[in-house]
């Protein structure tokens, strides 16, 4: 469907045809414009890039994998989550992940973080944008719809994150340090999904 190795979004007329008959014709509509926007913004800068991805996933609603997998964790793709209108916080990170290297903002300045969630007393998932390597993370996210530094989001304290490069340990706000180069177990799965075209 599309590739980790480019910035290339592809979305085949037989995998849009597939979410139409497996989700129905909202759910094809939803991928549809997910495809558009990766045409439309490939020339908008960085950060007008974050607030478009910020806000077209935004819309879709949060609810947990038990309702809308059946199952307690379960990482989808950006097309099944699309094909749901539903997610938790790690579908809503990763659609942003894919869609944002998609949009050429390069897999370096991107990470998949887990968090501790103050307010509800639970672990969470942002992403993590850094426009240089020593910046302060911006930080996507589904619970606080507004894109802010980390230092500005005290109700998150940082664990660790890991994009297709590898896993760090939270360091306060920042980078981390870099723990080894081996995969996420979740993530490796559902990097197979994406290649099968779900």
């Amino acid at each position: 469907m599309f590739s980790s190795n480019d910035s290339n979004l592809f979305i085949a007329a037989d995998v849009i045809n597939q979410v139409k008959k497996n989700y129905g014709q909202d759910a094809k509509e939803r991928v549809t414009r997910w495809r558009d926007i990766v045409s439309e913004y490939q020339n908008d800068s960085e950060k007008e890039k974050l607030h478009t991805v910020n806000r077209f996933f935004n819309q879709l609603r949060f609810v947990d994998d038990n309702q809308v997998w059946g199952q307690k964790d379960y990482w989808a793709t950006p097309v099944e989550f699309l094909g749901k209108n539903a997610g938790d916080c790690e579908d809503f990170s990763i659609a942003k992940y894919f869609t944002l290297t998609a949009l050429g903002v390069p897999k370096e300045k991107l990470r998949l973080m887990y968090v501790q969630a103050l307010s509800i007393k639970q672990a969470h998932m942002v992403l993590a944008y850094f426009e240089t390597p020593d910046a302060m993370p911006l930080l996507l996210d589904n619970l606080n719809k507004r894109i802010l530094p980390a230092n500005l989001r005290r109700d998150l304290k940082p664990v660790y994150s890991f994009n297709g490069d590898g896993l760090w340990a939270a360091k306060a706000q920042g980078r981390g340090k870099k723990l080894r180069n081996t995969g996420h177990g979740m993530w490796e799965n559902m990097l197979v999904r994406i290649e099968q075209g779900k």
